[in-house]
């Protein structure tokens, strides 16, 4: 059995006293969630992208198995009950015995031993009619690094049946799946069942067990925007009566909660969301012991990594791009994606959660942002920042104006805006590099003594692809030519790998290179400032989160040609106050200098013995008293015939 938060013992203590009482049971307050039969995992057919679509829909992108992860998806079926849920009070049962079909995704550590007990239920989002899992896009990464299952739940009618729908997508994958008992039910009274069943399938498995060798120790409910709605009604009208999950998370949405309900519950607001009180978002509450609200400023409803992540697969898979996305044509008022990482809170927001459930420690609580009332707007400084919140650096320190609101067609409303500021602009604001640094580490510090954002902070993306655009940018306007401008986007994308896998030592090595590039290979003189700058700024987040104690090295690579042969030049330079051994790899030698003094240089061209040479990376290695460094440091493609 699952270890509950309290929950168990409660709803058996409240059965008691209406027993006692004579007082009858809220309709389904008795009976226990059905175990329904599940089925897979169902094999794939074909890849992710194959117009065929024999893989389930939204199949990740992600580097699962580098990771130590699998993806699997498992067919619910059984028999469900239909119930009206006000979100006020206790649901009733309107019909029961209604058979379906369904499906959920399994994304979860292939070792048991890799772990964290947690499993994060994700009610997939329907609004475009089909299956989006928000919550997943926003915070995968973190997720997979701290050992978190991740389910997803078909639970909607208008994500299996919809012309966009699964059984549409792919008729011979999904055919089957049936939400409306063979057309019988026209709404979604069933899908609080249907989700309950797929909860109590994960946490206590009487068949096929869709976690595999896992024990799922705790089940959090979890949605984004319009599921966040669906679960506001759950945890104030079903839960109570299911109680299978033990906590719910409401993201970007979700208004009162109930003051007599056993779960805790979580909610995170953007700026977007408390603005214009989306789905009650604004129907603030105190913290209680059992609930929490967390605002973030500047942040969107629909922001830029959602945007980013979410879109590569909606056009993989339904051939159409989200509004806002690199390379299609914007239509809002503003250039649309808030920049603030959300998502970097909701991270951290799960280890709370997860450590609610555990052993009661309550997460911290958050100023909210500041609005007036009548009309509802949000207060915002000389430059349009909005106040209070929880507040990231991007924010206090900013580099681009970042709202949550917007206006246009479609959903422009929803996802927030971020304007560029010119360079001339920024030069005048940060004229020392290293102190807007200085203030970039400071404000992230502080949130996360706080609490508000969780300590690998510095391997999330958002680092790196701030400044992989903010370099496009300058392409595209002409001050920074398009070939160095590649090389620094290539630099940052192998940091951008490096921290997801924990080399900080890599990270900061490349991330170094890029720096080095924009100040001497970038004419402009106040376009090379801003990439000094935000490199100067993601070097002091890597050694806010990374390891320190390494050896001081500084290296270089250069591919060149020599009479008419490509050449691979590699230096490393012992930055540190002892003398080390040090040893330069390539694909085409490896060297080692010992006893390298302080302030001297290892260097050795390695002749290709070709006329070209693809990019690349060489390795560089150090010891010396007690301590190591390695790190890898790139080199460009080169053709000397």
């Amino acid at each position: 059995m699952s270890a509950r938060l309290v929950r168990r013992p409660l709803a058996l203590a409240v059965t008691g006293a209406l027993l006692l009482t004579g007082l009858a049971l809220p309709a389904g307050a008795a009976d226990a969630v059905p175990d329904p039969e599940v089925v897979g995992p169902v094999p794939s057919t074909s890849a992710p992208g194959d117009p065929a679509h024999g893989y389930p829909f939204l199949a990740t992108d992600y580097d699962l198995a580098g990771h130590g992860y699998v993806e699997e998806e498992f067919f619910l079926e059984g028999e469900a009950t239909r119930y009206q849920a006000d979100g006020a009070t206790d649901a009733t049962v309107l019909s029961t015995g209604h058979d379906y079909r369904t499906r959920i995704v399994v994304r979860r550590p292939a070792d048991p031993a890799a772990f964290n007990g947690t499993v994060i239920a994700e009610w997939y989002n329907v609004s475009n009619q089909w299956d989006q899992e928000v919550d997943w896009f926003q915070t995968h990464e973190h997720l997979v690094r701290e050992g978190y299952a991740w389910v997803g739940v078909s639970a909607q009618r208008a994500g299996v049946h919809s012309a966009t729908g699964l059984r549409t997508w792919s008729p011979e994958r999904y055919g089957t799946l049936d939400l409306t008992d063979g057309g019988t039910v026209t709404d979604d009274t069933l899908s609080w069942d249907v989700f309950s069943q797929a909860v109590q399938a994960v946490r206590e498995p009487t068949g096929t067990a869709p976690l595999g060798p896992l024990d799922a120790e705790r089940v959090v409910a979890t949605g984004h925007s319009q599921s966040a709605g669906r679960l506001w009604s759950y945890v104030n009208s079903v839960d109570p009566l299911a109680d299978v999950v033990d906590a719910v998370v409401l993201h970007g949405g979700g208004g009162a909660i109930r003051d007599d309900i056993a779960t805790p519950v979580f909610k995170i607001n953007s700026e977007t969301d408390v603005g214009i009180d989306l789905l009650g978002a604004a129907q603030r509450q105190p913290d209680t012991d059992l609930l929490r609200t967390w605002e973030v400023a500047g942040a969107s409803h629909g922001d830029w990594k959602l945007i980013t992540d979410y879109g590569r697969l909606r056009i993989r898979d339904i051939g159409t791009a989200p509004g806002g996305y690199p390379g299609t044509p914007q239509t809002c008022d503003q250039p649309s994606g808030s920049r603030v990482p959300q998502h970097m809170v909701q991270s951290a927001l799960y280890d709370h959660v997860a450590a609610w459930v555990a052993d009661g420690t309550a997460p911290p609580s958050a100023s909210p942002i500041e609005l007036t009332e009548d009309p509802r707007t949000v207060v915002r400084d000389e430059l349009g920042l909005g106040l209070g919140g929880i507040r990231l650096a991007q924010q206090d320190v900013p580099f681009r104006i970042n709202s949550g609101a917007n206006a246009g067609p479609g959903f422009c409303f929803l996802d927030g805006s971020s304007a560029p500021v010119d360079d001339a602009t920024l030069a005048e604001w940060y004229p020392d590099a290293q102190e807007y640094a200085d203030d970039v580490v400071a404000s992230t510090s502080a949130a996360v003594e706080a609490g508000y954002l969780a300590a690998d902070v510095a391997a999330d993306p958002a680092w790196y692809t701030d400044v992989i655009e903010l370099v496009g940018d300058r392409i595209d306007a002409g001050t920074v030519e398009a070939a160095v401008g590649e090389q620094i986007q290539d630099r940052m994308q192998r940091a951008l790998e490096a921290a997801d896998a924990g080399d900080w030592e890599a990270a900061d090595g490349f991330v170094e290179e890029a720096q080095a590039l924009g100040d001497t290979q970038v004419d402009d003189a106040d376009a090379a400032a801003s990439i000094v700058r935000s490199t100067t700024a993601v070097r002091g987040i890597i050694e806010l989160s990374g390891t320190t104690d390494g050896l001081a090295i500084s290296r270089a690579a250069q591919s060149r040609c020599l009479a008419g042969k490509a050449y691979v030049a590699v230096r490393a330079t012992n930055d540190d106050s002892v003398p080390v051994d040090i040893t330069l790899t390539t694909p085409f030698g490896e060297k080692t200098v010992a006893d390298v003094a302080p302030g001297a240089s290892a260097y050795q061209s390695f002749a290709s013995r070709s006329t070209s040479v693809t990019t690349g990376s060489a390795q560089v290695s150090a010891s010396g008293d007690g301590r190591s460094f390695a790190a890898d440091v790139a080199y460009d493609v080169l053709d000397c015939g």
